[in-house]
């Protein structure tokens, strides 16, 4: 399309644009059906892979419906929204590059265990190594921890089975994995 027809398709895209900044939802519906082509058209240009441009596309959208207030009716249409879409396309641009630059792909890190007997010899020694790490706990801890932690009860179920007030399960808890958190930094299982 020529210059000339999008500017007379933008001398449209104004009204419509300033009769929905005045509530006109009809209009803003129209304007956002009437712009997609000129947005899409740009973000092609702009970006390297299909699935980018449309996603430019929607993110236009979306920031369009954010930012029409700052619209000044009468005022060209395709300036205002090309620099939006050209913004957009930037920020996707870079957004995909930092993403990119970090990603790597590794087949084999999608495996939980690439090895299937990985970690048997901790599956023996983990009730040892609970035992251990608690060791240092009171009472009232390890009972909390284990209650709430390992068996996952609620506070208040824990709280009847153990007798301990609820306020006091949080506080065992919270002094327990303090406790723990720091032997496990000192001691690491092995």
């Amino acid at each position: 399309m020529t210059s000339n027809r999008w500017h007379e398709h933008g001398d449209r895209w104004g009204e419509l644009l300033a009769a929905a900044q005045r509530g006109d939802s009809e209009a803003y519906r129209d304007f956002l059906r009437a712009i997609i082509p000129f947005v899409r058209g740009i973000a092609r240009r702009r970006c390297w892979s299909e699935q980018l441009s449309e996603d430019v596309v929607q993110d236009v959208l979306l920031t369009v419906h954010r930012v029409r207030h700052t619209y000044q009716p009468g005022r060209p249409v395709e300036p205002w929204l090309a620099a939006i879409v050209v913004r957009r396309s930037i920020d996707a641009i870079r957004k995909r590059g930092r993403i990119g630059a970090k990603e790597v792909f590794n087949e084999l890190a999608y495996e939980t265990f690439a090895d299937p007997g990985a970690n048997e010899p901790l599956d023996g020694d983990a009730p040892r190594t609970l035992a251990r790490m608690t060791r240092g706990l009171s009472q009232g801890q390890q009972e909390a921890i284990e209650l709430v932690k390992i068996q996952e009860l609620t506070l208040a179920e824990a709280s009847v089975i153990s007798g301990q007030s609820i306020a006091s399960l949080k506080v065992n808890v919270h002094r327990a994995m303090k406790k723990l958190r720091l032997n496990l930094s000192k001691d690491p299982p092995a």
